[in-house]
């Protein structure tokens, strides 16, 4: 098949680029073909059109327009596509047959540096991962908009997942032969852009990057990174940092599964920030802030001195409220310093970042000045680190305007006197400008043409326009014609060429002179980029300390106090976030008490009554703890936890066709194989996705096997009221429960957690408060009179028991039934058509796949078939 030329060229670059969308360059637009346009008109919702290309059938094309490509970039990065920017790189003037183009960068979801795109207190990660014959791996990670870079060798491939996970990697680099398996759970489980690059070796360029590396598997794994990083971006890279190599373990672990139930960082329904411990701790005044933050939340630290340091610090700057509020309103108005830096470097940096840039620096003296009074050891060394950076802000100040435009190619960038020869070619413009306006007057008053004008086109330059009617006004031999219109005529004398020539050269030479210094001064800057990115890491931790500091004020939060003997004495702990969403109303606080007699906390109680409160309230006050927050409490003492593991919540994993009860199984599993003694464990109703003994017998299994093996802090919270009965064969378990009362038949919550078991669940009250219909309640309640009733007369006979259970045959278990029990002698009352398609209809139900109000929908529908 023949094509022509261009097309040609088209399929050449696009078949170096498969993976991608390849945005051709044609004029004012970038267009694409074949598939990619097909593909593009579908997601970017445009109109797929076709254009003839030399085969007999037309070919399918869309287009967007070049000054509006960023928007259409946005939409298919967040989807997880990547992008070849496709362009002349030749003058069309110049070229010989088709003018020549190449791909000058290929965005991808890891290596995005547009602010649109960009969250402003969010990393943009891209990760690379490299599988060694030992089962470990090699980690690395990088922020292209920042230059942060790490790297850290990791033991297993679940650990893989939590780091991936904790960095909310956005694209995954690995190479063509790795695990299939694992990159297949990478797309479906974690939905990870996986890109592929076979370098390991370090780009020699790059090499002092990893000057503080010495272990070869790491150095390979940040080699493929940079490999990967060099052949997308084809350009600078010089503000990427040294890397930091980082451990493990030295880092509370919290698996993917436990971060969302706890929503650190997003909600569980609408996976937003709202409502999150992000959002509560979130006081910070700058981007890098915001960042930081979000890094300390996801990695809380292990290492007890480094923990009460930053508690030490949020304490000074409690008591320093003067210091502080001037630390906090300086920073409000720094910028974001370490994108800023690296568009310096990336050559993308317009000058009114510099402008930012130059003036965030500013402020940086009163934060030092506020920040050497606070009386604090970590601190005052903070400040002592922090670099002002003055010679950067007076290269700036010096050069560049403080209201320059956004083009850098257009002008108006560099200030008056800074370079002599741009002062030159300013003066001929602008006086060349009013001379041409003093020439106009002249020249009416030396012909007595009133109607003369000078004016200027970009095709003749400058002219001297006169009507055809005054015409013959005109001196003979001084004017020479240029242009014929209909009704007048351009003329230009000896004098206007001259000048015209003085000035367009000016002009001309004016626009590539300011942006020729616009670059040296942009280069300038970028030789200062490891001061002014070590100060920026500088600010976002003093930043992040101030935060703890007004939220723990605001909040009344205490300082945390650490145990060897792993004990948790907590008084009058709080849910923070709840607390805060609450505004005016009063939130229920509850004490907290573990000692060595105590491993698990058996939690029963009604439904809405705060049972997963009192579990999270619990996980989060040990996360701010160990982040170096202070605690939502009157006061606390805290173990340091290795991992929190929760089992909190029911839903079905539809992608991987696991029910709610397998999923519950997984997530049970993965805590009780990973789990030590100096974990926190957190499982709510286990076992309630199977049939009741089932569930019971899963569920005691499971705590005592915590309890015999692991002997981690355990909260259990159950509707099993049968598993109570442990507290006597289960030396270091405890009962408490959520209180609650009943008043005129209804039930009140008293969000209060007592010792000792819960007398009722509270069940059909809360179905009640939910609007089920009066009649459904009150046959609910009967069938609940015959069972308590039944289960007291098994209670009550002679058989091995379980937990209080009589183990029993299956024939011996009664069928369940919404009908009258037959009594003997009776014969059995035949059911109607609508009361058999009822009971089938019922049997078909999926309840733990269904949401409340889904089942009241059902519930109502089948009454109203029987009542017809």
């Amino acid at each position: 098949m023949t094509y022509t030329p261009m097309i040609q060229q088209y399929l050449s670059i696009k078949a170096q680029y498969e993976d991608a969308f390849l945005f051709f360059r044609l004029g004012d637009f970038y267009e694409m073909f074949f598939e990619d346009a097909k593909k593009a008109a579908r997601e970017l919702e445009i109109t797929l059109t076709s254009r003839d290309g030399g085969a007999k059938e037309r070919i399918p094309m869309c287009g967007i327009p070049y000054h509006a490509a960023k928007q259409y970039i946005k939409v298919l990065v967040e989807k997880g596509f990547k992008i070849a920017i496709c362009e002349q790189v030749e003058d069309p003037k110049q070229a010989k047959g088709v003018v020549k183009r190449e791909v000058i960068q290929l965005i991808t979801p890891g290596t995005v540096m547009d602010d649109q795109t960009l969250q402003p207190k969010q990393n943009n990660y891209l990760t690379s991962i490299t599988s060694f014959d030992d089962g470990t791996y090699g980690f690395a990670v990088s922020d292209l908009t920042t230059g942060e870079t790490k790297v850290a060798s990791v033991p297993s491939w679940d650990s893989v997942i939590q780091e991936i996970t904790a960095f909310e990697t956005k694209e995954v680099v690995v190479a063509p032969s790795f695990e299939s398996s694992e990159v297949d759970s990478l797309y479906e489980r974690l939905n990870i852009t996986v890109s592929y690059e076979d370098g390991i070796d370090i780009p020699e360029p790059l090499e002092q990057i990893a000057s503080r590396i010495d272990q070869e598997k790491l150095r390979q794994t940040l080699g493929r990174l940079l490999c990967y990083l060099i052949k997308t971006q084809k350009r600078s890279l010089d503000h990427l940092q040294m890397a930091e190599v980082y451990t493990v373990l030295d880092f509370m672990a919290i698996d993917p599964n436990s971060r969302r139930n706890l929503e650190l960082a997003a909600t569980m329904r609408d996976k937003k920030t709202y409502g999150t411990l992000l959002w509560l701790l979130d006081q910070t005044k700058t981007a890098m802030g915001g960042r930081k933050l979000k890094q300390w939340i996801e990695k809380p630290l292990l290492n007890q001195d480094s923990i009460e340091a930053r508690h030490s610090a949020v304490e000074a700057m409690i008591d320093s409220f003067f210091e502080r509020e001037t630390v906090r309103t300086s920073l409000s108005q720094v910028y974001d310093l370490e994108r800023l830096v690296g568009r310096v470097a990336f050559g993308n940096v317009n000058a009114r970042e510099l402008i930012q840039l130059m003036r965030s620096l500013e402020q940086i003296p009163d934060v030092i000045t506020a920040l050497q009074v606070i009386t604090n050891d970590t601190i005052r060394e903070l400040s002592r680190q922090m670099d002002p950076c003055d010679d950067v802000k007076a290269m700036i100040k010096a050069g560049v305007r403080g209201d320059p435009p956004i083009s850098v190619t257009e002008g108006g960038i560099i200030k008056d006197g800074y370079d002599d020869k741009l002062d030159k070619y300013r003066h001929i413009s602008r006086n060349g400008k009013a001379w041409i306006a003093e020439l106009e007057q002249q020249e009416r008053k030396a012909t007595g043409i009133k109607s003369l004008k000078v004016g200027f086109n970009k095709v003749f330059g400058y002219y001297i326009e006169v009507t055809k009617a005054n015409i013959p006004s005109l001196p003979e031999g001084r004017y020479e014609r240029k242009q014929t219109l209909a009704n007048a005529e351009r003329y230009i004398t000896p004098e206007l060429k001259e000048k015209e020539k003085l000035i367009l050269e000016a002009e001309e030479k004016l626009v590539d002179l300011e942006y020729e210094l616009f670059q040296q001064i942009r280069e300038q800057v970028k030789a200062h980029a490891v001061r002014l990115q070590t100060l920026a890491k500088l600010i976002s931790e003093i930043d992040v300390l101030q935060s703890f500091a007004v939220v723990s004020e605001e909040g009344q939060y205490v300082k945390p106090v650490f145990s060897a003997d792993r004990i948790i004495r907590m008084k009058a702990c709080r849910h923070p976030v709840i607390e805060k969403v609450m505004k005016n109303q009063t939130f229920v606080a509850n004490d907290l008490y573990m000692d060595d007699d105590c491993e698990t906390l058996l939690i029963t109680g009604p439904n809405m009554g705060g049972k997963s409160t009192y579990m999270r309230q619990a996980a989060l006050s040990a996360i701010m703890a160990q982040i170096g927050c202070f605690v939502p409490a009157k006061s606390a003492v805290l173990p340091i936890f290795d991992q929190i593991f929760t089992r909190i919540g029911a839903a079905d994993d539809l992608v991987s066709g696991q029910s709610t009860f397998m999923v519950e199984m997984l997530e049970a599993e993965y805590a009780l194989s990973h789990a030590t003694q100096n974990s926190l464990i957190l499982l709510d109703e286990i076992g309630r996705g199977t049939s009741t003994y089932d569930g019971i017998a899963l569920a005691q299994a499971i705590v005592e096997f915590i309890h015999d093996h692991i002997s981690a802090k355990t909260l259990f919270s159950t509707h099993y009221h049968e598993l109570t009965n442990l507290q006597g064969e289960l030396p270091r378990l405890r009962n408490v429960h959520v209180g609650a009362m009943e008043e005129d038949g209804k039930v009140v919550f008293l969000h209060k957690v007592m010792e000792g078991q819960a007398d009722k669940s509270y069940g059909i009250h809360v179905a009640q408060l939910a609007g089920l219909p009066e009649a459904l309640i009150e046959r609910a309640g009967a069938i609940l009179s015959v069972l308590e009733s039944d289960q007291a007369k098994v209670m009550e006979t002679p058989g091995p028991m379980v937990s209080g259970i009589k183990e029993t045959q299956p024939d011996e278990i009664e069928q369940l039934t919404f009908f009258a029990e037959q009594k003997p002698g009776e014969e059995k009352e035949k059911l109607t058509s609508a009361e058999r398609q009822a009971i089938k209809a019922l049997k078909a139900i999926d309840l733990m796949a269904m949401t409340p109000m889904d089942a009241m929908n059902q519930l109502y529908t089948l009454q109203t078939k029987l009542k017809k």
